[in-house]
């Protein structure tokens, strides 16, 4: 009984245990281990400041998770705030960490510049040859009969029936016999075959025969592949007459496209290599033979030539290459060189954000310095840096995000100041702040942080109905990642254009003009080696039809010249926005029916207001915006 009694006792007691158990892990607090291991923070009466490492801004007095993105707190490093610069930006250890930061020491280093070209092979001008027919005649038969046949030198192309050389061979035949005692009627008869081309050896084998020949053999003076057939058997041909265009293949040129931008380290003679993507795998390489002088108008490309032997007749003209040349930029010499990634451009400005000495902390303090020219993946620094500084290399645009949020100096502020937030990180179900640091007052404008724009999907519902916009009439292109500084650039163009259309918003055909070139220098001034493969190849095309319209609104001398030409321009422009984009900017795509004699134009613009650049004062709010872009 007493042995029964036991058994219940223990089994109650377990029962009870596992009861306990299982209450603590339900009420056990997550965070008290975390308390626990930052609790010496506030030892010395200091409170303890908890935020988040993605968004700085964030300010709690108790540990728990970011009401934006859910992440775990992290104490505020406040250590040694009284020694840190003001403008300088303090990050903690773990956000740094989390932001990817990198840094890496600048060192000086000998500065070579690779520049990439794109081309095409082609034939060796100096190896084509024009197969003519020397004599008039009939084509009798054509030995070859399609183009891309191969031709050997001294091979027969044709069979060419002439009644003028049958007469002139009656009379060699004829003065043939008196030629003991009229030797220059003999001599003349001779003559007159040689002017047909027709060699000695030819006219001695008509001679011995006794008989004319019919059918004269048109003979190849050349080797190379059939490029066009000029003629068909039965066709009458003159003294002349092209028959066949042949190519010599065994040598070819392969053709590049040198920017103007880039012609300042190219000259003649240096190796460049190459690869073609027709065949992937294979390197071939040179030396430039020829850069042409003149700057192709439309284009703004010179040609840059290199010959290769093509002896296994692989190369075939037309084949894509891409071309690299790497200059020795002797006047650099011993400069400081930093990755590119380390550099904010802003259009104006260069900046970079040193580390601080003295400390091992994560503290950074932004700088701006002078560039010389890229090297690739890398810039030659002419000014602003010392050797031995270490400054961001990687996520700079993370710590130039928690100086702008902290209110220090950064890439778009370069004076500092408090913005209310962070444009373009709003995400789905972020948590408004309501503290004074995250309030804006009403009609207060925040500063835009290029490059950190989300996709449409990342924007909060409030904001996705109101930016609807009806269809337009043109394609939208999906958008390409490019390089920073190439969109930066194309913001450049921009705010020239903004200056064209209110210029035509003025009807002043001076301004016009004046507005068109400045806009025509900033295209130029777009650095297209930034663009690789389809968008190279995309903003080629752009570019050579904004060029064609830019230089009709310069020489015309009307102002509805120049808006047809403007009204061009602007289709191929919002192409090219919409397929590279912009930065920090918000875009108007109005449209106008009236415009263009009443087929419809449309135009850019920085603001919703119709200002219509067809009409000016006449019918100046004519017009409905089509689309807002927002980057």
């Amino acid at each position: 009984m007493n042995n029964l009694f036991l058994k219940k006792y223990v089994r109650y007691g377990l029962i009870a245990i596992g009861g306990i158990f299982i209450g603590w892990l339900f009420f056990h607090s997550p965070h008290k281990k975390t308390e626990e291991k930052y609790q010496d923070t506030a030892q010395n009466g200091k409170t303890t400041i908890w935020t988040c490492a993605m968004h700085p801004h964030i300010r709690m007095s108790a540990p728990g998770k970011c009401p934006i993105c859910g992440m775990e707190l992290i104490p505020l490093n406040q250590n040694n705030s009284a020694n840190i610069d003001a403008d300088a930006i303090h990050l903690s250890k773990e956000a740094a960490q989390l932001a990817n930061v990198l840094t890496s020491v600048v060192t000086s280093q000998k500065p070579v510049k690779e520049v990439r070209l794109y081309g095409k092979v082609q034939a060796d001008e100096r190896a084509l040859q024009s197969q003519v027919s020397h004599l008039p005649g009939r084509i009798e038969k054509l030995m070859l009969n399609y183009t891309g046949e191969k031709v050997r030198k001294g091979q027969t192309l044709a069979l060419i029936y002439s009644p003028d050389l049958v007469t002139a061979q009656q009379e060699l035949l004829e003065t043939a016999k008196m030629k003991q005692t009229q030797p220059e009627i003999y001599e003349a008869a001779k003559d007159k075959l040689r002017q047909w081309m027709i060699t000695d050896s030819q006219i001695e084998i008509m001679e011995s025969s006794g008989s004319t020949l019919n059918n004269f053999e048109v003979v190849s003076n050349t080797s190379g592949i059939v490029t066009a057939r000029r003629v068909n058997n039965g066709d009458h041909v003159a003294e002349g007459t092209v028959l066949y265009d042949i190519a010599d293949l065994s040598h070819v040129w392969v053709m590049f496209d040198a920017y103007e931008s880039d012609l300042p380290f190219l000259e003649i003679g240096n190796k460049l290599t190459f690869t073609v993507q027709a065949i992937p795998g294979s390197n071939y390489s040179g030396n430039i033979i020829f850069i042409d002088p003149v700057i192709d108008p439309v284009t703004r490309v010179s040609k840059v030539r290199v010959e290769i032997n093509n002896q296994s007749g692989k190369l075939k003209p037309e084949m894509f290459a891409t071309g690299i040349v790497k200059a020795n930029l002797n006047e650099y010499r011993n400069k400081l060189v930093i990755p590119r990634t380390a550099v904010l451009w802003t259009g104006k400005r260069s900046i970079v954000y040193v580390k601080q000495t003295g400390t091992d902390e994560p503290i950074f303090k932004i700088r701006e310095i002078g560039l010389g020219p890229m090297l690739g993946s890398s810039y030659v620094v002419t000014d602003g840096l010392n050797e031995g500084e270490e400054i961001v290399t990687q996520g700079t645009f993370s710590v130039d995000a928690a100086a702008q949020l902290d209110g220090k100096p950064s890439m778009m502020n370069p004076v500092g100041g408090k913005t209310s937030s962070m444009p373009g990180m709003d995400m789905p179900g972020d948590a408004k702040p309501t503290s004074r640091a995250n309030s804006k007052p009403a009609g207060q404008k925040t500063s835009a942080m290029p490059g950190m724009d989300m996709s449409d999907n990342a924007k909060p519902r409030s904001s996705a109905k109101n930016e609807q916009s009806e269809p337009i009439k043109t394609g939208k292109p999906s958008k390409i990642k490019v390089d920073m500084n190439f969109t930066m650039q194309l913001n450049t163009v921009f705010d020239q254009y903004i200056i064209l259309k209110n210029a035509f918003v003025e009807c002043d055909i001076k301004e016009t003009k004046q507005a068109a070139q400045k806009v025509q220098q900033a295209l130029s001034k777009v650095d297209m080696k930034l663009l690789t493969g389809d968008a190279h190849m995309q903003w080629m095309d752009i570019l050579g039809k904004l060029n064609s319209q830019i230089k009709q609104m310069t020489s015309s001398h009307t102002l509805e010249e120049q808006r047809i030409a403007f009204a061009g321009f602007n289709e191929q422009f919002y192409k090219g926005i919409k397929t590279f984009g912009l930065m920090g900017k918000t875009v108007y795509y109005q449209f106008c029916p009236m415009a263009n004699n009443k087929k419809g134009a449309y135009w850019l613009s920085e603001s919703k207001t119709i200002r219509n650049p067809y009409f000016g004062a006449a019918m100046m709010d004519c017009g409905e915006t089509k689309e807002t872009m927002k980057y």
